[in-house]
């Protein structure tokens, strides 16, 4: 499915225009060496929800432009979030101030991108967005951080493996022994 699901992205030529300047620059390819989710990066994470932001938006007749933008710079916060180290407080409630730090010092947002990337993590955060695509973008933030990390938990799980390990949960209670 997730090779499927970016040559759907990559064939998508309006998204691609939309989101073109911002995934060439240098600064947001650094988001590829740090991981956000198990093996996924930031700069994956970000590219595959800032498209399901463009999809949901464009659908609803909202800014999907801005809405794409601003889901693509969301976790621009350029650091390992697991080692404590590299920043200061909790990573769940302060990086989104850091993603639009670094973001306003490379591109010119407007209003919308500015509030999607400061309040993606409401209800954790308790800034409320502003706008409708910043509540699209705390959905599919959600979304996204689960799919990535369902995707790794289960990747070694086949059909095969799923029929053996039945096969041996009905043994056991076929066998089982009342004391």
């Amino acid at each position: 499915m997730k090779v499927k699901l970016e040559r759907k992205i990559s064939e998508d030529s309006e998204f691609q225009n939309i989101i073109q300047d911002l995934t060439h620059n240098e600064i947001v390819q650094e988001m590829k060496n740090y991981r956000q989710h198990f093996n996924t990066s930031c700069y994956e994470h970000c590219y595959v929800a800032s498209y399901y932001c463009y999809k949901i938006c464009k659908a609803l007749k909202l800014d999907y432009k801005s809405a794409a933008r601003g889901a693509m710079l969301h976790d621009l916060f350029l650091y390992d979030w697991r080692v404590k180290n590299n920043r200061s407080g909790w990573h769940a409630f302060t990086h989104g101030k850091t993603a639009y730090e670094n973001s306003s010092k490379i591109f010119e947002l407007n209003k919308i991108e500015k509030d999607m990337i400061i309040k993606h993590m409401w209800p954790v955060t308790f800034a409320l967005p502003k706008y409708p695509q910043t509540f699209i973008l705390t959905l599919v933030d959600k979304y996204c951080a689960t799919m990535e990390s369902f995707e790794e938990m289960f990747s070694g799980f086949s059909a095969k493996n799923m029929l053996r390990y039945s096969y041996v949960f009905l043994a056991l209670l076929i066998f089982k022994r009342k004391p």
